[in-house]
């Protein structure tokens, strides 16, 4: 889609799913931000959902700074409006998800790491760990980052809507004899009971941003005849 610049600012935001391209819930952007500090964005009435591909600096907003830094999640409450600092030298890039609230959520803005949480397995030999979700704060949606081993997972689907951003690595998504590729920057939309499967053809593994609505957990996935995809150890 087009990017939107505004005069004098230094962020360029990009929309790449929005109620236009049929995600009605999740509003998928891309923003970056040149060296320095930008102009306010938001505030927004939906709860927005940050996470740092790339760069270095700070997220403002009332009064406190937040760090940010590559691998990073922030948490931006409805109504909230901030401005992000970039120490340069290049851009800071950011993932942007806007998701309706489901309650009152969380206030100001909640910043977490993605080394400091835990690795969960998934269908197909494949890991995740959540960022943002209810517990962070994040009422509406969960936001989490996929560890994909080079193979095809079985064709599934979810009961979720879900937003996907890949991070790195280079595969094909499969959507019944429709064949994508996909590589680091693909953006992808799946609707909720959508078939499909994402195979990682790369040499290495493949990482995914993924924000999907309502929150939930996100090996709760389906095989075509309706049995779960994956089953934990405490639940067999």
């Amino acid at each position: 889609m087009e990017q939107h610049t505004h005069a004098g600012d230094s962020a360029t935001l990009r929309v790449t799913f929005d109620r236009g391209s049929g995600s009605e819930a999740l509003e998928q952007r891309v923003i970056r931000f040149a060296p320095g500090r930008s102009g306010e964005l938001g505030p927004e009435e939906r709860e927005e959902a940050l996470f740092v591909l790339e760069g270095r600096g700070a997220l403002l907003l009332d009064g406190a700074r937040h760090k940010l830094e590559p691998d990073t999640a922030v948490l931006v409450a409805p109504g909230t409006g901030y401005r992000v600092e970039n120490n340069g030298p290049g851009e800071l890039a950011l993932v942007s998800v806007l998701v309706p609230a489901t309650d009152g959520g969380a206030t100001g803005a909640n910043v977490r790491r993605l080394a400091d949480q835990t690795a969960r397995d998934a269908t197909s030999d494949r890991e995740f760990r959540i960022l943002l979700d209810p517990e962070a704060g994040l009422s509406g949606a969960t936001q989490f980052v996929g560890y994909i081993p080079t193979k095809r997972a079985p064709e599934h689907y979810h009961l979720y809507d879900e937003v996907i951003y890949v991070l790195d690595g280079e595969g094909v998504l499969h959507i019944g004899d429709e064949q994508s590729a996909i590589a680091g920057g693909s953006c992808i939309h799946l609707t909720p009971e959508l078939r499909h499967c994402l195979e990682n053809t790369g040499a290495g593994e493949m990482h995914v941003l993924g924000v999907f609505r309502p929150a939930g957990d996100p090996s709760e996935a389906y095989l075509p005849d309706g049995t779960r995809a994956y089953v934990s150890e405490e639940d067999r």
